[in-house]
């Protein structure tokens, strides 16, 4: 049980395990756990606004004492801080590789699961425009491929040479062959890890998604704001949507065969661990077993304009029974989460169409094709079928008025979509932690378990 210090003149206070900081561009979020004495359990969150133009510390600090105040207590202790981040625009990447279906997109891949914002992706030899568009994105860092191991390995390494005086960090995720002479460069800030593309359909996805949360870590303070974040993190920090990445790969070790979706107010993101059906698999070149799609186009705030010009002529109208201009006066005045009853019915509309547009561009589709022996029905693209749990979280989801109904109505019309079965089980992140649990559990996954079980309110074995 939580530790509360009471006595006579002296001010309340608590003693807890950890809290993790979950450092976003608008609001800072501060979740408080339980792991070590008593039952492991989430305690409660504190919020405030990011200080990101200043400094982060300030809206971390205050979202602490807003942790406080929902605690009911004077002080606080605690012995570790955990926290992932999206402010200062993410972790953004550029991906540069040799065939854009080949190296180029495995790296594309790695960083993804990983959490980044890829501001450009390129194929072959980079050109001065590229740089230039590098510098114009001033990326968190850059990521060289190219080259199966002692393929073609001179491509990758004029790359390199091209972007290497930017003094962004490198990551060189290409051609063995190429190492020891980017050793012999004595770049500090170029890190060299195994081939993400060793070998043809090979995805080698896993050293460089870990090199680059390790990169993020160490750089991060020379994002603006961030500049004292370790003052107060004394533990891991990493990119907020490869923390709900992490989550969903440790799901995916509970359940075998997952989704999550993660609807906000900026973007829709789908994350699935699966293997393909044992008839497709031999289809199923250049797709990772873990994927993650962001669609920075759908969102329920930031970008709701985006997604009303994504419904069909006369849709919402027909939908809502209100006229167009009603619905975008309606939405003009609505925050985040509505606060009237027709907005709460278009915020609605909005997600389950985030939800149908991400799931389609996520999950691939069966096609028929021509061959020598006639028609074919082959498999295009991520084969989700073998999913049988997935789960919801995101502010937009978790606030819908029936988040699991708009999975269900999704599933139960694909025909031609490679999309788990109708009768898939939904779960809802309650707690609203799927973030904070993938950031914990770098370092405490069994306790993260049960914790995930508890916010997915998973009454099973």
């Amino acid at each position: 049980m939580l530790q509360v210090l009471l006595s006579k003149g002296i001010k309340k206070s608590m003693v807890i395990d950890c809290l993790v900081a979950e450092i976003g561009s608008t609001t800072t979020v501060v979740n408080a756990f339980n792991l070590h004495h008593g039952p492991v359990e989430f305690i409660a969150r504190g919020m405030h606004q990011t200080t990101v133009e200043t400094d982060v510390t300030i809206g971390l600090n205050n979202a602490i004492l807003d942790l406080k105040k929902n605690l009911g207590v004077d002080q606080l202790e605690y012995k570790e801080m955990f926290a992932s981040s999206s402010a200062a625009g993410g972790l953004k990447i550029t991906v540069h590789g040799l065939v854009y279906e080949m190296t180029a997109k495995a790296a594309k891949e790695a960083a993804l699961n990983a959490g980044a914002n890829i501001h450009l992706i390129t194929a072959n030899r980079i050109e001065k425009e590229h740089v230039d568009k590098i510098k114009e994105v001033n990326p968190n860092m850059i990521i060289i491929a190219g080259g199966t191991d002692f393929g073609e390995k001179d491509v990758a390494f004029q790359n390199l040479l091209d972007v290497i005086e930017l003094n962004i960090p490198i990551i060189y995720t290409g051609n063995i062959s190429n190492h020891e002479r980017i050793k012999k460069l004595k770049k500090e800030h170029v890190r060299i890890v195994e081939n993400v593309y060793p070998r043809v359909d090979d995805f080698n996805i896993i050293p460089l998604r870990k090199a680059i949360y390790e990169t993020f870590e160490q750089n991060i303070i020379h994002a603006k704001g961030m500049q004292h974040i370790f003052d107060m993190v004394n533990q891991v920090i990493i990119p907020t949507p490869g923390a709900v990445m992490d989550a969903t790969l440790l799901l995916n070790q509970m359940f075998d065969g997952v989704m999550t979706i993660d609807v906000g107010g900026a973007t829709t993101d789908v994350h699935s661990v699966c293997e393909p059906k044992p008839e497709f698999s031999k289809y199923n070149d250049g797709e990772p077993r873990f994927k993650r799609t962001v669609e920075g186009d759908l969102g329920v705030f930031v970008n709701r304009m985006h997604v009303i010009k994504t419904f069909k002529q006369g849709e919402m109208e027909r939908l809502t029974g209100m006229s167009y201009d009603h619905i975008l006066d309606t939405l003009k005045k609505e925050p985040f989460i509505p606060q009237t009853e027709f907005g709460v019915q278009i915020i609605d509309l909005l997600t389950k169409q985030c939800v149908n547009q991400a799931l389609d561009r996520h999950i691939g589709d069966l096609r028929r094709v021509f061959t020598t022996n006639g028609f074919k029905v082959i498999p295009d693209g991520k084969d989700t079928t073998q999913v049988k749990y997935i789960f919801l979280t995101g502010g937009a989801l978790l606030n819908a008025s029936y988040p699991k109904q708009i999975i269900k109505d999704y599933l139960a019309r694909q025909q031609t979509k490679l999309a788990p079965d109708a009768n898939a089980e939904v779960f809802l992140d309650h707690d609203y932690i799927f973030a904070s649990l993938g950031v914990l559990s770098h370092k405490y996954p069994e306790q993260t378990k049960e914790l995930l079980r508890q916010t997915i309110r998973f009454r099973g074995d």
